[in-house]
């Protein structure tokens, strides 16, 4: 196995991920066979119990991994399915330890950092290496693994660590390590400082860890000075000093290193010339230059609460971009803080209040996403109300489908303290009510979680049309809180219908409303099996909806629009 470690330096927040995910598309596009692993040294077992604020959002995998995002950044780049063990994090590998410790695996030594925390990490590198991810058999040709957090911080010291060791023990021809740092450039002086870099390098080297490539952050191009002086002072050829600046869109990164000879450094690094092709990215640069070339847009309103922050959404805003691009325009994303719709705020920040509904009533289409707790609550529901009412395309994802289900109880079954178990544990309607297999005691991996089957109850649906009309579909979950079996007869009558379920048929998966152009309200989470040039089924559904060309587009039943 040959491995490709990305490390960063100077501040977080570089976009090793995404510069990690490229190197992948241009070992993939050489013809190799590419895996990858983060880590991540934080202490949890995993990221299910973090706020999005805290780390973006919860990625989930076909087996229910609630992972980074930066794992969400790997699939859709590499077009892979990661596993739960694909995302190392301190927690793990401690709680790994811990168990064999109290098992008495160690025949009675002193558990330490050297060498057992160390030796659990290069082992769980070694053993998902060579998982396939990509649907064939046998180990990937590559892994490409991203530590993260930034060089020097005190806890991914034993990861540093464990890669010393493992570089060392799988030979230089096998080992490629690329150091991603900034190139900041102060307002007064105007000049590319390269000293950030230069510490990051030598503080890596200290460690035990030479960068065989840097990868350069910077606003503008470098300049060629810049790149002589870090080839000086870095002790890197300055042929592997590779320069990832600010790009009108993500995908132009592979192409950024490609166009740098990149491929052909790491190549040369782990002895892969010889069976390595020339790098084809010819539908990256398709995909590329079409979304530079866009100029008609379509605006989305995105009503949640984490709206603070882009990355809490970030399969959801990818997912509409996948599906903007197949139907040739732009996603115009308008941010809508779910708690500024309410009553109560029209009294307490009536601008707010004010400028949340203009934006609302200017939107082509509505998409509530999921969360958790009632905070913002109240909005979604009139959010689901004046889509419904004002035949606006909605989307309800995971707690956006139980928001349209109470908001319909309330304002069509006239059941005025219709609510979920969730916010309201006294309501004496509760139509979305607590999964009976859920832990009341336990956050961590207690939802139902990974990828579940869902089946159609009748072709004649939106969904099941825009799904193919295939008699079931696998996708991914996050919830412990469900749709109440026992409304759902009264739900139906008064117009609701649930054309999609789970194996028992007790589970409601999928709601439409079939008199209105596009409301569609799902349990499951479309948006992390979404992949540029094969956009989600209904995230797709919804632009269409949005620009008038849904019923075309049934009727022809084409790829695109």
């Amino acid at each position: 196995m040959k491995y490709v470690l990305v490390t960063g330096g100077v501040v977080s927040g570089l976009g090793k991920g995404v510069t990690a995910s490229s190197i992948g598309v241009v070992l993939k596009a050489c013809g190799l066979r590419v895996t990858s692993i983060k880590i991540d040294p934080y202490l949890n077992t995993d990221a299910g119990t973090m706020s999005p604020f805290e780390h973006g959002e919860v990625f989930v995998l076909d087996d229910g991994g609630e992972v980074d995002l930066d794992l969400g950044n790997y699939e859709r780049f590499l077009d892979v399915r990661l596993t739960k063990n694909n995302n190392i994090t301190t927690g793990k590998i401690y709680q790994s330890v811990l168990e064999k410790e109290r098992k008495g695996d160690y025949l009675g030594k002193t558990v330490q950092v050297v060498p057992h925390i160390t030796d659990a990490i290069k082992n769980w590198i070694e053993s998902v290496a060579v998982i396939p991810v990509d649907g064939k058999e046998g180990p990937a040709d590559v892994c490409v693994i991203e530590l993260g957090g930034t060089v020097g911080d005190i806890e991914s010291m034993p990861f540093i660590e464990a890669l010393r060791q493992l570089s060392f023990s799988v030979g230089p021809d096998n080992f490629c390590l690329i150091h991603v740092s900034l190139i900041p450039v102060l307002g007064v002086v105007g000049e590319q400082k390269t000293k950030p870099t230069q510490h990051s390098v030598r503080e890596l080297r200290a460690l035990g860890l030479t960068p065989h490539l840097l990868a350069c952050r910077s606003a503008q191009p470098l300049l060629e000075n810049t790149k002589e002086k870090l080839s000086q002072f870095c002790h890197v050829p300055i042929g592997n000093i590779l320069n990832i600046h600010d790009v009108p869109n993500i995908w132009h990164v592979p192409l950024l290193l490609r166009n740098q000879n990149a491929h052909h450094s790491i190549l040369k690094q782990l002895n892969l010339l010889s069976i390595a092709a020339p790098p084809n990215l010819l539908a990256w640069t398709k995909r590329a230059e079409t979304y530079d070339n866009l100029k008609n847009s379509v605006r989305i309103a995105m009503v949640g609460k984490y709206v603070g922050l882009a990355d809490s959404y970030l399969s959801v805003v990818k997912a509409l971009l996948h599906a903007c691009i197949a139907c040739s325009l732009k996603p115009s994303i308008d941010w809508i803080a779910a708690s500024d719709l309410e009553d109560e705020s029209a009294k307490l920040t009536p601008k707010d209040h004010a400028a949340a509904w203009e934006t609302l009533r200017n939107a082509e289409c509505v998409l509530v996403p999921g969360g958790f707790g009632d905070r913002g609550v109240g909005g979604m529901i009139l959010a689901a109300k004046y889509a419904r009412e004002n035949n606006i395309p909605y989307l309800g994802i995971c707690l956006g489908m139980q928001i349209s289900v109470i908001e319909f109880a309330r304002s069509v079954l006239g059941l005025k303290r219709a609510n979920s178990n969730e916010f309201d544990s006294e309501t004496p309607n509760p139509v979305v009510i607590f999964m009976p297999e859920g832990s009341r005691t336990h956050m961590g991996s207690t939802m139902r979680l990974g990828s579940r089957r869902t089946l159609f109850q009748t072709p004649d649906c939106v969904t099941s049309k825009l799904y193919r009309n295939v008699e079931y579909v696998d996708e991914r979950h996050r919830h412990r809180y469900e749709v109440n079996p026992e409304v759902i007869g009264v739900l139906e009558e008064a117009g609701l219908k649930f054309v999609g379920k789970d194996e028992t048929g007790k589970r409601m998966e999928i709601l439409e409303l079939p008199s209105h152009p596009f409301y569609v309200g799902v349990q499951f989470h479309p948006e992390f099996k979404s992949r540029p040039g094969r956009p989600s089924a209904l995230f797709l559904g919804l632009i269409l909806a949005a620009t008038k060309q849904l019923e075309a587009y049934l009727n022809t039943h084409q790829n695109g629009c």
